[in-house]
């Protein structure tokens, strides 16, 4: 089993565990690797360092980090919070801009929603009063989490 280090465009860093550097480069050449925070397909391969054993570790020099990490705290918060919206809100699909205008003008009653919107769509609601906060979920929190 191979794990490596990876991270999208927005520098979520996570890891990938995979059979083989083949494996891999198969899985991320048809899309199937992507962020599990924003979702994007767009992953690279961070450096790391094996880790060998030796032997003695009387001489060992400790590891030095290369690059600092992104924020491990806030990720774990981001993530949080989706699950709280998550369990706490109904999903409308793409009738979210049709409902969130029903519950504003009181053809309905008020409730936690979430659902897809367009950028054109998202603005109109605003300018109408509507409050409404885009959200990228994560395809891995669409379905059951292992």
């Amino acid at each position: 089993m191979k794990v490596l280090d990876l991270e999208c465009p927005q520098q979520h860093s996570f890891e990938g565990w995979f059979g083989s550097e083949e494996d891999f480069q198969d899985q991320l050449g048809r899309g199937l690797v992507e962020c599990p925070l924003c979702g994007d397909a767009s992953v690279t391969k961070m450096l790391s360092a094996p880790r060998l054993n030796l032997g003695s570790t009387k001489d060992a020099v400790p590891a030095q980090a290369v690059v600092a990490a992104p924020d491990k705290t806030m990720q774990a918060a981001w993530m949080k919070m989706v699950r709280h919206v998550m369990a706490n809100t109904e999903d409308v699909g793409a009738r979210f801009a049709e409902e969130a205008r029903k519950m504003h003008y009181g053809e309905t009653d008020e409730r936690g929603i979430r659902g897809q919107a367009s950028p054109d769509e998202t603005q109109a609601l605003l300018e109408e009063g509507i409050g409404v906060l885009p959200l990228p979920m994560p395809k891995a929190l669409k379905e059951p989490l292992q």
